[in-house]
């Protein structure tokens, strides 16, 4: 383990606070880290076959001497309904599991969402630890403590704030993360960047994004710092989705739209889609007078040279503009039947318009199927 590059992270929320701890070779270190939250020997672990084939002997070789239960779940998006919700509390009650044992979610933001949801409604709640596997969840998905799973009416309707006992972060786990999966997880790094720090993503502009795709540690270790960093100061001042929180949803409220479009079936990954949503907010925000042309041409650029997905890749889900406009309305953000966006100034500085004009977001997506 290189110690030099093991950094914590604190997420102040009172008695519900918790470490972050990223860093090489945490895997193995994992039964030290549950010594620190909870002293059960009986652990479940939520993962999928993916992460299980890869990395599924390590996890039972860190934590052997335990007793270890482990739910195995297919990979993939589909994964967060009410069915499989089901199949993992059924598993939780037949192995007789009690609400002062642990759950661990060992894999990407689907397993650390199903399972969050599932720790949290289980005999009204048991603890749990966050051991995130892909890019995106560690730098985002693991932390502040949402967790939800979709229905027919759109991304991550149903689900409760439940916040981890710990986040154990292993960067060595992102060695085996399929190159796709890597970009997306790069999108919620960029969007650190561009909802509120200009600097970052002059760093992310000027090399240091590239150096992450190619899996550089200590650019690895930092973006995921500066994230995780950003996102528990944030959650610290709006632990749910009250009032500033909602500027780490930059992307997403068109993003969620082509995700729900694309129907969960793979073809369209979650950090993908906010890649997009990104590009298709910064073109919103100047076609409404509110964001310099400048800005956005620097975010469509370094998504262009970091080969990132872009409004142009998604022709084939723009060709219904009124249903991309339904499914943006059932966004968790709105309010009173108003549409809530999350829009930027320019790079670094975004706010919260809680009565997006419908029509002009109409006229937008109508004019993106258009020029496709």
């Amino acid at each position: 383990m290189t110690d030099t590059l093991i950094q914590t992270l604190d997420v102040a929320l009172g008695e519900r606070s918790y470490d972050i701890v990223i860093g090489p070779g945490l895997l193995g270190s994992l039964s030290q880290h549950i010594e620190t939250v909870s002293p059960t020997a009986r652990i479940a672990i939520i993962t999928d076959e993916t992460v299980y084939e890869l990395h599924g002997q390590a996890i039972e070789q860190a934590l052997a001497g335990r007793q270890t239960h482990i739910i195995i779940r297919p990979a993939g998006e589909a994964q967060k309904s009410l069915a499989n919700l089901e199949d993992i509390l059924d598993s939780l009650f037949r192995a007789g599991f009690d609400r002062s044992d642990l759950l661990i979610a060992f894999g990407g933001g689907v397993i650390g969402d199903l399972a969050g949801f599932a720790a949290s409604i289980y005999k009204r709640g048991m603890p749990f630890i966050q051991v995130p596997t892909t890019l995106l969840s560690q730098v985002d998905s693991s932390v502040g403590g949402k967790t939800a799973i979709n229905n027919q009416f759109g991304k991550n309707l149903i689900g409760a704030f439940y916040q981890p006992q710990k986040v154990v972060t292993d960067t060595d786990l992102l060695k085996t993360l399929p190159a796709r999966q890597l970009k997306a997880g790069y999108a919620e790094v960029l969007k650190y960047g561009l909802l509120g720090d200009p600097a970052f993503f002059d760093a992310l502009e000027a090399g240091l994004g590239q150096d992450i795709l190619d899996l550089d540690e200590a650019a690895l270790t930092k973006a995921i710092h500066v994230s995780c960093a950003t996102k528990a100061k944030i959650v610290a001042q709006d632990e749910r989705e009250g009032g500033v929180r909602a500027l780490l949803n930059l992307g997403h409220t068109f993003g969620h739209a082509l995700e729900l479009e694309a129907g969960y079936d793979g073809d369209l990954l979650h950090g993908e889609a906010v890649s997009v949503g990104m590009e298709m907010a910064f073109r919103f925000a100047v076609e409404q007078g509110l964001c310099p042309v400048a800005d956005a041409d620097r975010v469509s650029a370094h998504l262009a040279a970091t080969d990132m997905p872009r409004i142009s890749d998604m022709t084939h889900l723009l060709h219904d503009p009124a249903a991309l406009l339904k499914h943006m309305g059932q966004d968790k953000k709105n309010e009173s039947g108003h549409l809530t966006l999350i829009l930027p100034r320019k790079i670094g500085e975004t706010f919260i318009e809680k009565r997006a004009d419908r029509e002009a977001v109409l006229r937008f997506l109508t004019q993106l199927r258009d020029e496709a």
